[in-house]
């Protein structure tokens, strides 16, 4: 999609979507001359966005509470068998294991959060541990033969400033910048 048509998209609708930001972005980034057709579109849709005609639609945090559920109990076990033999298991593995064979139980509100947790603790516990020690049982079965496997790794530009510019992004998007010279 081009600029010129998000931005048209974004004025029709009022709102320009994660996706769209994203998508302008993408394309401010690997252009390396914007026509001159591009640099309109783009000042119409910030004067769009400055005067309120277009608002952004922020991006909705959530999280997925049967991720830490999972953690909490693998952690436990893994630590138990560490602890009594000279065992070292993957907990990633582990985790990823028994998540891939469970719900997902999202929440974006600390409330639907507690909620979940607290419906997971009553309804699913026994589930989430069975998850877990089956997985645990594979990872302790698993073959050597894939020695040369690499990890999910961070990307380079992952530094703690881009997080930390990230989570300001992701938290802070009411805020402007105003420079005072």
């Amino acid at each position: 999609m081009t600029i010129e048509k998000i931005v048209e998209q974004a004025l029709q609708d009022g709102y320009l979507t994660p996706a769209m930001e994203a998508e302008v972005g993408r394309i401010c980034d690997t252009a390396s001359e914007l026509s001159i057709e591009e640099y309109m579109a783009l000042d119409r849709l910030m004067g769009a966005l400055l005067t309120g005609e277009v608002v952004a639609v922020p991006r909705k945090q959530f999280i997925n509470v049967m991720e830490e559920l999972v953690l909490t109990e693998a952690i436990s076990r893994v630590a138990e068998i560490e602890a009594a033999s000279d065992t070292t298991l993957d907990l990633g593995d582990i985790a990823a294991y028994a998540l891939n064979r469970l719900p997902p139980l999202y929440a974006t509100t600390e409330e639907g959060a507690n909620f979940q947790r607290d419906t997971a603790r009553g309804e699913l516990a026994d589930l989430i541990a069975e998850q877990v020690r089956q997985a645990i049982a594979r990872n302790l079965d698993k073959p050597e033969f894939f020695p040369e496997r690499q990890t999910i790794q961070k990307k380079a530009d992952d530094s703690v400033l881009n997080q930390v510019s990230s989570l300001l992004q992701d938290h802070a998007y009411k805020f402007e910048t105003t420079d005072k010279k």
